[in-house]
This record gives C-alpha cells, sequence and structure tokens, in this order.
C-alpha cells in the first residue's frame, strides 16, 4: 500500500495538493474516538502535520516515500495541526503525549505504543509495533 502524494505536487499541477485515498483524515473529536475503538482491530498510524512548517512538510515527503505497510496491517490517519488544532490537542491529553509536529502516533488496542516526532519518524520503527 502506497501513500504517497498526499500534498506532493509537480510542476504542471501549480503546487496543489495530490489527495491520496489511503491517507484516512481526522478532523473531528467524534473521528478521533472511532479510531480509538477502531485500534483494537487495527493498528492505528496517526500523522500530525503542521502546513506551515517545512520540517514537517519535508517529514512527510520522507514518511510517504518510505510506507509500504499493506492496509491489512495498519490504516494510517492524517492531522492538519493547524486545521484541527482542538483533535490535535486531545489526542495530547488522551495519549500522553507531548504535542509536537511533524509526530507520528502509533495507537494500539486504545493506547499510544509509540510516538516519534522530526527527523526520528522512521517508518522501519513503526514496524516493530505493526
Amino acid at each position: 500500500m502506497s501513500i504517497k502524494g498526499k500534498f506532493s505536487s509537480d510542476k504542471d499541477s501549480k503546487n496543489h495538493s495530490v489527495e491520496v485515498t489511503a491517507w484516512n483524515d481526522l478532523t473531528s473529536l467524534n473521528e478521533l474516538d472511532e479510531i480509538i475503538q477502531e485500534s483494537e482491530l487495527i493498528t492505528i498510524i496517526v500523522f500530525k502535520h503542521s502546513t506551515r512548517c517545512d520540517m514537517s512538510s519535508a517529514m512527510l515527503k520522507r514518511f510517504e516515500q518510505d510506507y509500504n505497510l499493506n492496509a491489512d496491517s495498519a490504516k494510517p490517519y492524517f492531522l492538519d495541526v493547524i486545521a484541527d488544532r482542538e483533535v490535535s490537542n486531545e489526542i495530547a491529553l488522551r495519549f500522553e503525549v507531548i504535542h509536537q509536529s511533524p509526530q507520528i502516533i502509533v495507537i494500539k488496542k486504545g493506547r499510544a505504543v509509540y510516538s516519534a516526532s522530526h527527523g526520528d519518524i522512521l517508518v522501519k520503527d513503526i514496524l516493530v509495533f505493526i
């Protein structure tokens, strides 16, 4: 499964984002409740991204290039921390993970089992928790 291209662009697209169907957007507290329940059945990966941060954009691009997990192994969610600050703050509270962006959080059985931020976001490190 590939999740390439959430915010990548080419010269012909005039820097418009390309939506990738494999990303699942996380935009509300209700959706957060749903993914916590969903994490009982499948590993959830939440990528917290700041659209105002070059580092976040670089880490998102690297993550998308490296991501090759099967859809049956994990379900990736994307959270825009600028647009959905309330959800980002709630994640920090519920999972006792200090907010950072970019940040990756792996959720299993309702608990955050792994988190990393900035240059430490590596797909290979996530595989241990799948």
